[in-house]
């Protein structure tokens, strides 16, 4: 057994000595949507720290914990606040979660960030199903000895967003009066934002938005056999684009604003699933 299975089981053995709670779903919080948790009615809330060996979450209004709830009929863990590279990390620790929470038996991943949008229609405060992904500005966490248990050494990527996800997704936003779009997002690393420069690359590259999480994260999922879909909260434009100076506040703030839509649509995609 590798170091990296050892630790996995580890963290699964600290989860189940707090709670016998098997989840279906595995859901991610982005930068300033954390609060959506706080509107479930919680089996079981797990501190990161109160698991021995996994990461801990840095950032700001990323409150580090596994909330465990019911939303409709689905169970459900909720990641309040997740793990990111440029924290210092590395990509093992990264991805971590997705493995333990595929390990406590969910099998669809609902990702969510915060992400600045490319223009070509796109405004703050929008919503994007992310329907591919860019992740060449990151490193690959599958590189190194492949775990068998976990997936192939090769795994096919074609459609790492689940199309019917994204059906039920779009589907969902219409019936509840939500405008959203479709998109591709690309991960750079942070924590700096990106030069307008890099922005100019990434929209030839075919990007509609970007950011500093999920594609590792989709990668990871995708190689467990799990489903993926994805969500992405359009909270700024992005450099070169923007006339204003980007930071981490306006970041929260836009998410304050579209907080209850958001969570809305979260809320009743799940109970669909």
């Amino acid at each position: 057994m590798s170091n990296v299975e050892e630790r996995i089981n580890e963290c699964v053995r600290g989860v189940r000595e707090k709670t016998d709670f098997i989840p279906e779903v595995a859901l991610i919080l982005g930068s300033g949507l954390g609060d959506f948790a706080d509107t479930v009615e919680a089996e079981a809330i797990i501190d990161y720290s109160d698991i021995k060996g996994f990461p801990l979450s840095t950032v700001a209004g990323h409150k580090g914990r596994f909330v465990f709830a019911f939303i409709g009929d689905k169970p459900v863990v909720i990641m309040q606040g997740r793990v990111h590279y440029y924290e210092g990390y590395s990509m093992e620790d990264v991805v971590l979660p997705i493995r333990l929470m595929k390990k406590l038996g969910a099998q669809t991943l609902f990702l969510t960030n915060a992400a600045g949008g490319l223009g070509d229609g796109f405004a703050c405060g929008d919503l994007m199903i992310i329907n591919d992904h860019i992740s060449s500005f990151v490193p690959n966490p599958l590189i190194g000895p492949n775990i068998d248990d976990l997936g192939v050494r090769f795994p096919d990527m074609s459609e790492v967003y689940d199309k019917d996800l994204r059906e039920l997704i779009k589907n969902t936003a219409r019936s509840i009066d939500i405008d959203i779009k479709e998109g591709v997002y690309l991960q750079f690393t942070g924590p700096s934002y990106e030069s307008p420069a890099e922005i100019k690359m990434a929209k030839m590259l075919g990007a509609s938005a970007v950011g500093m999480s999920t594609v590792v994260e989709a990668i990871t999922a995708n190689h467990m056999g799990m489903r993926i879909c994805g969500i992405s909260f359009i909270s700024n434009l992005a450099a070169g684009i923007s006339k204003e100076k980007l930071s981490h506040e306006e970041v929260k703030a836009a998410a304050d604003i579209v907080a209850p839509k958001f969570q809305s649509l979260v809320r009743k995609v799940i109970e669909n699933m």
